[in-house]
C-alpha cells in the first residue's frame, strides 16, 4: 500500500523536463566535464555526486572570490540544471557567496527515478560534497528551497541545528495540502513540511507571491508563523509561481538577508578564526607578561638593596646586584618581543581593507540584474 502511494505521489509532485535541457560530456584530454550548450567558465564546475540510494545526480558548482557563505538550491519540480544554470550564476555574483545547484535523481542527467526518499538522499549527497570536498562548514550554509525543493531543504535543516539560515521560496505546507485543504497530516502525505519547520533553529526567510496560482501564497504564510527564527519575509505583491525573480524586491530583499546573517555572532565567530589564530600567538607571549611583572618583586628588590649599598660604601660586592640587572634586561628583549606580535594585526587590518575595496568593484554588476 505504502510503495502505490509513494508511486502515485511521485506523479503528481514530479514533472523532470523532457528531454533534458543540457548535457554533460567529458573532456577526453583532461577529463573535464562540461554542460552544453553553457560555455565553460573557471569559476563553474560541473560534476557528478553519488547519493546513498546507488542513483548518482548532476551538479553545478559556482565559486565565488572570498565567499564567506555558500547557498545549496533545491529547484522547483518542474525544472532541471539547464534551466537554472544562469541563475545560479546570477545569484553568486550578486549575492556575492558560493552556489551549489544540483538535479533530483530521474531529472536532467541524474540517474534514476525521482521520489520523496530519493530526494532526501540527493540533497545529502550535494550537501557532503560541500562540507568535504569544498571545505564548507554547516555555520557558513544557506539552504535553499524552491517549491517542491522546500522538501528536502526543511528535511535537511531540521536534522542540522547549526546552519546559517534557510531561504524558502514559494514553499509547500505539504503534497496534499497543495490539492486539498486538510486541517491534518496524514501517513501518506509528502513533504510534510508543516511538521518540520518548527525544528528548524535557524533563521529563516520565506518568499512567496500574492498571486500564486500553483501554491497558494497561504503556505508561506503559515510556515512563516510557525518558524523558531523568523526573518521578515517577502511577500511579492502581484507575484507569481514562476516569476519572483523578476521582481526586484527579489534581489534586494535576498541581499538584505544574506547580509543579516552573515554579521550574525555566529558569523563573526567564524569569520574571526584566522585572526583568532594571530589573537593565540600574541595571548602565548602573554606569559612573558606576567613573568616579567613577577620580576618586579625583583625589582623592588634590587632597590631594596641600593639602599643597604649606600651604607656599605663602594667596597660593597655588586656582583649580585649585575646580576639582577642583566635579568632584567633580558626581560625588557622579551617585552620587546611581545611587542613585534602586535604588528600581525597590521596586516590584517590591510587585507580587511582589500577585501572591502574588492566587494565595492562587484557592485558594477548590480546594474546587470536591475536592467
Amino acid at each position: 500500500m505504502g510503495g502505490v502511494t509513494s508511486s502515485m505521489a511521485a506523479k503528481l509532485a514530479f514533472f523532470p523536463p523532457s528531454p533534458p535541457s543540457y548535457k554533460i560530456s567529458a573532456e577526453e584530454a583532461t577529463g573535464l566535464l562540461t554542460m552544453p550548450p553553457f560555455r565553460h567558465r573557471e569559476n563553474v564546475e560541473i560534476l557528478r555526486l553519488p547519493t546513498r540510494r546507488g542513483t548518482e545526480i548532476a551538479a553545478v558548482y559556482v565559486r565565488y572570490p572570498m565567499a564567506t557563505s555558500t547557498l545549496l538550491y533545491s529547484h522547483g519540480n518542474a525544472a532541471d540544471l539547464g534551466q537554472m544554470y544562469e541563475l545560479l550564476v546570477e545569484l553568486s555574483i550578486h549575492l556575492r557567496l558560493n552556489v551549489m545547484g544540483y538535479d533530483y535523481s530521474g531529472y536532467g542527467q541524474s540517474t534514476g527515478k525521482p521520489s520523496e526518499q530519493q530526494t532526501y538522499a540527493d540533497i545529502e549527497a550535494a550537501y557532503k560534497y560541500l562540507e568535504e570536498s569544498c571545505g564548507a562548514k554547516q555555520e557558513e550554509i544557506i539552504l535553499y528551497g524552491q517549491s517542491v525543493g522546500s522538501g528536502p531543504t526543511l528535511d535537511l535543516a531540521a536534522r542540522l541545528s547549526r546552519l546559517r539560515a534557510v531561504v524558502l521560496h514559494s514553499p509547500i505546507l505539504s503534497g496534499l495540502r497543495v490539492m486539498y485543504p486538510v486541517k491534518r497530516t496524514y501517513w501518506f502525505d509528502i513533504y510534510k513540511n508543516i511538521d518540520k519547520i518548527p525544528l528548524v533553529s535557524c533563521p529563516v526567510l520565506v518568499i512567496h507571491g500574492t498571486s500564486d496560482d500553483v501554491v497558494d501564497w497561504s503556505h508561506g504564510k503559515q510556515l512563516w508563523d510557525l518558524c523558531k527564527e523568523k526573518y521578515e519575509p517577502l511577500w511579492v505583491k502581484g507575484g507569481n509561481h514562476c516569476d519572483l525573480e523578476l521582481h526586484p524586491e527579489y534581489i534586494s530583499h535576498l541581499k538584505k538577508f544574506i547580509f543579516t546573517v552573515e554579521k550574525a555572532p555566529s558569523h563573526r565567530n567564524s569569520s574571526r578564526r584566522s585572526v583568532d589564530r594571530f589573537e593565540q600567538s600574541r595571548r602565548s607571549t602573554d606569559c612573558f607578561e606576567v613573568t616579567r611583572k613577577s620580576t618586579d618583586r625583583r625589582e623592588n628588590t634590587r632597590q631594596s638593596i641600593d639602599r643597604p649599598e649606600k651604607l656599605k660604601g663602594p667596597d660593597y660586592n655588586k656582583s649580585n646586584v649585575e646580576k639582577l640587572e642583566k635579568l632584567r634586561m633580558s626581560f625588557d628583549h622579551i617585552e620587546r618581543s611581545r611587542r613585534s606580535v602586535d604588528c600581525l594585526e597590521k596586516p590584517r587590518k590591510n587585507m580587511e581593507h582589500q577585501l572591502d575595496r574588492a566587494r565595492k568593484s562587484v557592485d558594477r554588476l548590480d546594474r546587470v540584474w536591475a536592467g
